[in-house]
């Protein structure tokens, strides 16, 4: 049985990316209210514990120096296994903090161990929340979901709403500056990827290669290519559906993707080498030459979803690996 629970106070908070000890002198009012594609959210008091659900949600308070009271321990690109990515590891290190409990969402949401941890609002902006997850997690504390569709809010509205949650809209601008910056400076880097487009596939099963799905232009890792100085191609943009992140076309239909630069996608060299030898595959120009930029289960391939944390971690690498496919796209 689960109880709403609503009060709290914050303490001074630090701003990542900027030196420790460094503090945001706006305060925000409350209540607030925050609007989502359930409703609306009102929260009364500022949350003095901070619980997140779903992919990357603690990175926001984390980021601006709250240690949330729990949060999900990371499925994929933990090489450790201990349930933290290492920009995760090592910003919990840079606050002198311990690891919290985290929430094992292999099969949903752990709503018993969320209740557990007595928030007193729980961030989920970043996440595939169902009305009924929703419903279940507004018995424990307020919530802050999704604004419109399931995974596809990107980095900037998610450091936004919640961190409104929390109280601190202002030092989220100020979070938000500082990573455009460091994008901006790195996309300055690589000339060579501007007026290129690139296209973002799904992991791919290399014993059939009949359907090629992709990420949408609603996806996260889509919307990141434009932060980085790259296009979007007609044949994506043209075949993203309302509120969907993902689409798949039949091999046979690959000519509808000529326009399509630079290919990005999870796998290994071996997959790699599968795509440039299959004969529809290969009709893609951007198989052809060669233009692919294949992440495995490592800090890029993680970080290629971009998170308040990973950008900065695996930003430089990332645009090197995307500018040498631009290269070979010329």
């Amino acid at each position: 049985m689960f109880q709403a629970v609503f009060p709290g106070c914050c303490r001074a908070l630090l701003i990542v990316l900027l030196p420790l000890g460094a503090t945001a002198a706006v305060a925000q009012d409350f209540p607030i209210t925050i609007d989502h594609a359930f409703g609306h959210t009102v929260i009364g008091q500022r949350p003095e514990r901070v619980a997140t659900v779903a992919w990357a949600n603690h990175e926001v308070p984390l980021a601006l120096g709250v240690v949330p009271v729990g949060f999900a321990a990371a499925g994929f690109g933990d090489e450790d296994g201990d349930g933290l990515l290492p920009w995760v590891a090592a910003r919990l290190d840079d606050l002198g903090a311990d690891t919290p409990p985290l929430f094992d969402e292999g099969d949903g949401i752990d709503f018993e161990a969320v209740a557990a941890t007595q928030p007193d609002v729980i961030l989920a902006a970043y996440s595939g929340l169902s009305r009924s997850d929703y419903d279940t997690l507004s018995m424990i504390a307020p919530v802050v979901a999704y604004p419109a569709s399931p995974w596809s809010t990107d980095w900037r509205q998610m450091i936004r709403l919640n961190a409104q949650g929390m109280g601190m809209a202002a030092q989220a601008e100020t979070l938000i500056a500082d990573l455009e910056a460091r994008i901006a400076a790195t996309a300055a880097a690589h000339p060579e990827l501007s007026g290129k487009t690139a296209m973002f596939i799904t992991h791919l099963d290399s014993t059939d290669l009949s359907v090629i799905r992709f990420y949408s232009a609603n996806d996260t890792r889509v919307q990141f290519f434009r932060d980085l100085g790259l296009g979007m191609p007609q044949s994506v943009t043209g075949a993203t559906l309302p509120g969907q992140f993902s689409g798949e076309v039949s091999a046979e239909l690959i000519d509808q993707f000529d326009d399509v630069d630079i290919f990005v996608s999870y796998g290994s060299p071996e997959l790699r080498d599968r795509l440039i030898a299959d004969p529809l595959v290969a009709r893609m120009p951007a198989v052809a030459n060669g233009a692919l930029v294949m992440l495995d289960n490592d800090a890029v391939g993680t970080g290629a979803n971009p998170t308040p944390l990973s950008i900065p971690w695996v930003l430089d690498d990332y645009a090197d690996r995307l500018a040498k496919a631009a290269q070979a796209a010329e």
